[in-house]
């Protein structure tokens, strides 16, 4: 797990109207970058992501139509122009109001069993759950953090197994490449972290390669002028993987 039901209420198409869509996407500046096109096209996929998908509230927390769209549409970006096949074998999301506390039991190299609790604000499950905090999914902070494409890439990642990084390749695209260019990027950045440095990425991405993918995917979204300027193999790899050039939207829309 990279990382309970309630209630599920199904999409209801009466409440797609346009004031409620614009609110949504409003929320997200980078969702502004899309063109006309694209952002018929996510709703679309939005659509469906809200009939196919279950969606429930944890700890007491109710969910209304408009919150779950706003999950929805997050979650969908990095898909647009892939297809939700890419999120076929799970149906289901749970939100909790805030940040959600797992135990988790681990036996260390001397047999000794620990038991840890610690606060989380997202949480993918290998054939399971994506587990979010409302409170982190409901608004984009246009830092590069997404809690919600986070979790999503996750999925993606774990397409071809445990994640790892390395989720799987277009048939055009070179492994080679992809691990040259992550792998740099990866060992760049560890040592920045380690050696104190304030890095304009979140730091949590020194934590593994799976960690690494998942917030860059947060920052090629969000903030990909950084990532371009910051790591632009990376940048590459990505916007083959996701079929997509975040840069590009961002550039003509200035």
């Amino acid at each position: 797990m990279w990382g309970f039901k309630t209630r599920n209420r199904r999409a209801n198409s009466a409440a797609w109207d346009e004031a409620l869509w614009q609110s949504v996407i409003s929320r997200f500046a980078f969702l502004s970058m899309l063109n006309a096109d694209e952002r018929e096209r996510l709703r679309e996929l939005a659509r469906l992501f809200l009939k196919t998908k279950q969606i429930s509230g944890a700890a007491g927390l109710e969910l209304d139509h408009e919150m779950r769209l706003v999950i929805a549409v997050q979650a969908c970006l990095p898909v647009l122009n892939l297809g939700l096949d890419y999120y076929e074998g799970w149906v289901e999301v749970i939100v909790y109001p805030g940040d959600f506390v797992p135990e988790r039991e681990y036996i260390d190299e001397n047999g000794v069993v620990h038991r840890t609790r610690e606060p989380m604000q997202g949480e993918a499950w290998l054939q399971g759950p994506v587990i979010l905090s409302w409170e982190a999914a409901e608004y984009g902070r246009g830092e590069g953090v997404n809690v919600v494409i986070h979790e999503f890439a996750h999925k993606l990642d774990m397409l071809n197994g445990e994640p790892n990084g390395f989720p799987p390749l277009h048939q055009e695209m070179s492994r080679e490449e992809w691990a040259k260019a992550f792998s740099a990027a990866y060992d760049d950045f560890c040592a920045q972290v380690d050696s104190g440095e304030d890095t304009a990425i979140d730091p949590y991405a020194a934590e593994n390669p799976a960690e690494f993918f998942a917030v860059l995917s947060e920052v090629f979204f969000e903030t990909p002028t950084l990532l371009k300027r910051s790591y632009p193999q990376v940048y590459r790899q990505l916007a083959a993987f996701y079929r997509q050039d975040p840069a590009a939207r961002a550039a003509s829309t200035q």
